[in-house]
């Protein structure tokens, strides 16, 4: 055990900790490992450098602060972080704070608010094996809160994270091309996306489970993607809550790569409570509880997949549709929509509805808006082996009379099977409003009796 407080770290959250803290790591790494302890207190740092075998534990009451001179950062903008190292983690019951709380381009009338040229994440560990980051809070970070970077074997349990809503990039846990990752029982609130997995560099995002946790995102909750240059696979997302957020579940295939075998299973969704609280159209008009969807990020780049998707048991409260459109060239293949409970409450005009851009879409793209505006609650697109069984939407009266969308509508998909896809109210006069489930230029679909 080495206590930071001993190596003469000044606990004041004015004077620098950093070289004692640093050295109380260093020291603790060279005599075979062991943990650094932060005792109760304030303490100033520029980035710190884990080592191998080293675990920073926080005690309750410890609070380990971002400093904001970029002189503190020699290498990259990060608090702490790890290279290379093996068994190395972060714990207590004390906080991490970016000491960042201000609105930045996500507040409506302020986007186009300058993004600042220095920008501090929390935690960055890359290339580490054995990971463990446990119980800690997190908050008022100015980037990536903790973003972990072809990691393996990795648990982030307990972990709280609390950043500005309206402060844009502030995303909560991203696990980029990395391999056996666990996170559980978290609570994330963030100015971006919450959890979000990337797979780039030619290295597979894998074997991920996010269970057990609670999310609030000005952008998408829970998300694979954009970063897609490599392949995303055996992924599990259960027993979450979404509340307040612009999209609950979001795929997006922008640079050439396959998502396949992903499960999402026994999630509550809610989006924005007041789509008029954020910036429009960027975010107020690209309101999704879950959207999918593959693209071209440019003209050039590789044309990507998204096969073998599940959503089960998920329990919907939103004015907006799901949307799930693959490309002509890419449909979308061999998705289950099980057990989806969809509850409407208010009216959305869909008049200026456009996907969601997940940073930018391409602008060549005819489907920003195309399947997007469709009077539905859900839509497939160019979906090729398709299974929706046990969809119910139940809409407000007043709400269906001004907007009396399908439940369902399909467009230009093959090979489906529809069972028991309801929606309440039915019209007393059937030409007031959309059929209950709509279907165009599809082949191949039957309709199977519960």
């Amino acid at each position: 055990m080495y206590n930071v407080r001993d190596l003469g770290a000044p606990d004041d959250g004015r004077s620098k900790a950093t070289d004692a803290v640093q050295r109380a790591i260093d020291e603790c790494h060279g005599s075979g490992g062991g943990t650094v302890y932060l005792p109760p207190g304030r303490y100033l740092c520029g980035t710190i450098a884990m080592s191998g075998d080293v675990s920073l534990h926080l005690d309750a009451g410890a609070i380990l602060l971002a400093s904001g001179d970029p002189s503190d950062y020699p290498e990259q903008p990060v608090l702490v972080g790890a290279r290379g190292a093996e068994r190395v983690s972060i714990q207590g019951r004390g906080i991490i704070d970016g000491q960042t709380t201000g609105d930045l381009g996500r507040r409506p009338g302020h986007e186009d608010e300058r993004m600042p040229s220095f920008r501090t994440r929390l935690v960055m560990f890359e290339e580490c094996r054995n990971v463990r980051i446990r119980d800690v809070t997190m908050r008022n970070s100015d980037a990536w809160t903790l973003h972990l970077y072809r990691c393996e074997d990795a648990v982030v349990d307990g972990v709280t994270i609390l950043n500005n809503f309206y402060r844009t990039n502030t995303d909560g846990i991203n696990p980029d091309s990395c391999r056996n990752v666990r996170i559980a029982n978290c609570n994330i609130l963030g100015g971006d996306d919450c959890i979000c997995l990337k797979a780039r560099d030619g290295h597979p995002c894998e074997d991920i489970v996010v269970t057990n946790c609670n999310t609030e995102s000005i952008a998408t909750a829970i998300k694979l993607g954009t970063e897609s240059s490599a392949d995303f696979r055996n992924i599990l997302i259960t027993n979450c809550t979404v509340r307040n957020s612009t999209v609950g579940l979001g795929i997006y295939v922008k640079d050439g790569g396959t998502v396949e075998r992903v499960v999402f299973s026994n999630i509550s969704i809610e989006t924005l409570a007041n789509p008029l609280d954020v910036n429009a159209p960027r975010l107020r008009h690209a309101i999704y509880p879950v959207f999918l969807d593959v693209e071209r990020r440019t003209d050039s780049s590789p044309t990507g997949r998204i096969r073998d998707v599940i959503l089960r048991d998920i329990h919907i409260h939103s004015d907006n549709g799901i949307l799930v459109q693959g490309m002509r060239e890419s449909p979308i293949e061999d998705l289950t929509l099980e057990n989806i409970s969809f509850r409407v409450a208010k009216g959305f005009d869909y008049s200026d509805r456009v996907k969601h851009a997940g940073g930018r879409a391409n602008p060549n793209d005819d489907r920003i808006s195309l399947y997007a505006r469709k009077p539905s609650y859900a839509t497939l697109a160019n979906v090729r082996g398709f299974r929706v069984s046990n969809l119910q939407v139940m809409i407000d009266e007043g709400v269906f009379r001004e907007y009396g969308r399908s439940a369902l509508a399909i467009h230009d998909c093959s090979e489906g099977v529809l069972r028991d896809v309801g929606r309440w109210p039915e019209p007393g006069d059937a030409g007031r409003a959309e059929p209950a489930v709509r279907v165009q230029g599809g082949q191949g679909i039957r309709h199977q009796d519960a």
